[in-house]
C-alpha cells in the first residue's frame, strides 16, 4: 500500500513578502497587453474541440442519447465509453480543510501516489474515446513528483490535461516545468483575500505563498508566450469569505489570471446549518426550512449524467463512479487491471445505474450532490 508524504510546510523562503508587496510583483500583463475574454476562452474551447475530434465527438453523442434513453425507460441503456475522467494523482495534501476527507486525514481507503506503471494502462484505455482528463481527485497534485511529467504523457497522447491546486508548490522552477508540460488547464484555489479569512478554510494554507504561486505561473506562461495553461481563480464561497466577493473579482484581474469562478460549498453535516454555510443563497448549495432546518436547494431527481460519462480513478486503478464518492466506496472494478469496455458495460456498473434510476435518493453520497444543481456563480 502506497504511503502519504508528510504534509509539511512548502519549501519557500521564509521571509515570504506580505500581501501588499507581493500584488505588484505577481500582477499579469496590463489590461492593454491581455486578449480579451471572449479570445481566451474561444481559445480554451478549441483547445478542447482539437482533443476530441469527430470520432470522440461521436462517442459523446451516443453517451448523451443512452442516458436519455435510459432516462425514458428507466433501465440503463450505455453506447459508448466515457469521454472524460478524474485521474488521482496522490491523496496527500499539505492543507487541512475541514470539508475533506484528504486534508481531514479520514480516508478509509488506501492512501498513496499514482505511478507511471498503474498511469500507463489507465491512460491508454481512457484514451480509446476520451478526451478530457481531469487530473485531480483528492489531494494535491504536485506533492506527486512523478506528477508534470504524467501531465506531458498525458497531452503527448491527445488529452486534454486539466488540474486543481492549492498553488503553495508553484515556485519559479515548477511553473515553468508546469507551462512546459502541456497542461492544458489549471484551477487555482484561492478562498479569501486576506490571510485571515483565507486560513479559515485552507486550514494550514498562506496567501502569500498562493499569490506567489500565481504570479509565477502567469509570468511562466508570459515567458513562453504560449497559450496555456488557461489560468482559473476559483474562490469557494462560504460564511467566513462571503463578504470578499468583490475583492476577488479585482484581485483576480490583477494577477493577470484567465477567469475567476465562485464556486459552491458541500458541506457534509448541513441539515442543523453549519458555520460554512453562507447567508446569500445564490452561494449556496443548500436552503433553510421554515423550522430552521436546511435541505438541497435543488431537486433530486433519479438520473445522472456523470454516471453515463464519465469516471474517476484513484491513484492504484480503482474505479468509482463519480467525484463524489470520495472514499471510492462504490467501487467498480481497477482500471489498471481490467478492460475498460467490460469494467464500463459490466455488471456493478449497470446495477448502479440502474440504482440510480430507480431510486437515487437511497444512495447516501446522491443525497448531497450537486447533479442537477448550480456548482458555479458569476
Amino acid at each position: 500500500m502506497g504511503k502519504d508524504l508528510p504534509a509539511t510546510e512548502p519549501a519557500f523562503e521564509p521571509d515570504s513578502p506580505s500581501l501588499a508587496e507581493l500584488l505588484p510583483s505577481a500582477a499579469g500583463p496590463a489590461k492593454s497587453q491581455r486578449r480579451p475574454y471572449w479570445q481566451r476562452r474561444l481559445a480554451d474551447a478549441w483547445a478542447i474541440a482539437q482533443a476530441a475530434g469527430p470520432m470522440r465527438l461521436a462517442n459523446l453523442a451516443m453517451l448523451w442519447a443512452g442516458f436519455w434513453y435510459s432516462r425514458l425507460r428507466k433501465r440503463p441503456t450505455m453506447w459508448g465509453l466515457p469521454f472524460a475522467a478524474s485521474l488521482e494523482p496522490t491523496t496527500s495534501c499539505n492543507l487541512r480543510c475541514p470539508e475533506c476527507l484528504s486534508g481531514l486525514r479520514a480516508f478509509t481507503r488506501p492512501r498513496g501516489m499514482l505511478s507511471p506503471e498503474v498511469a500507463a494502462p489507465v491512460l491508454a484505455q481512457l484514451r480509446r474515446q476520451g478526451f478530457y482528463l481531469n487530473f485531480y481527485f483528492q489531494g494535491e497534485p504536485f506533492l506527486n513528483p512523478d506528477f508534470l511529467a504524467l501531465v506531458a504523457e498525458a497531452r503527448r497522447q491527445g488529452f486534454y490535461v486539466a488540474t486543481s491546486t492549492n498553488a503553495h508548490y508553484l515556485t519559479p522552477a515548477v511553473a515553468q516545468a508546469t507551462v512546459a508540460s502541456g497542461l492544458s488547464r489549471i484551477i487555482v484555489s484561492l478562498d479569501g483575500t486576506t490571510q485571515e479569512t483565507y486560513a479559515q478554510y485552507r486550514v494550514g494554507g498562506r496567501i502569500d505563498k498562493v499569490l506567489a504561486g500565481i504570479g509565477n505561473l502567469v509570468a511562466a506562461r508570459n515567458a513562453a508566450r504560449t497559450a496555456g495553461p488557461y489560468i482559473i481563480l476559483q474562490f469557494l464561497v462560504v460564511g467566513p469569505n462571503e463578504h470578499q466577493l468583490d475583492e476577488a473579482r479585482t484581485l483576480a484581474e490583477q494577477l493577470g489570471v484567465d477567469e475567476i469562478r465562485f464556486k459552491t460549498a458541500q458541506i457534509d453535516d448541513y441539515k442543523n446549518g453549519h458555520p460554512l454555510i453562507p447567508k446569500n443563497a445564490r452561494y449556496s448549495r443548500y436552503r433553510r426550512r421554515p423550522d430552521g432546518t436546511f435541505r438541497l436547494a435543488h431537486k433530486l431527481e433519479d438520473a445522472c449524467w456523470r454516471s453515463w460519462s464519465s469516471l474517476v480513478v484513484t491513484w492504484d486503478g480503482t474505479v468509482a463512479p463519480c467525484c463524489f464518492d470520495k472514499d471510492a466506496s462504490h467501487a467498480m472494478g481497477n482500471l489498471a487491471q481490467q478492460s475498460l469496455p467490460s469494467l464500463w458495460h459490466g455488471q456493478a456498473y449497470q446495477a448502479f445505474r440502474q440504482q440510480i434510476l430507480t431510486g437515487r435518493s437511497q444512495i447516501e453520497m446522491c443525497r448531497n450532490c450537486t447533479e442537477g444543481g448550480k456548482v458555479f456563480e458569476d
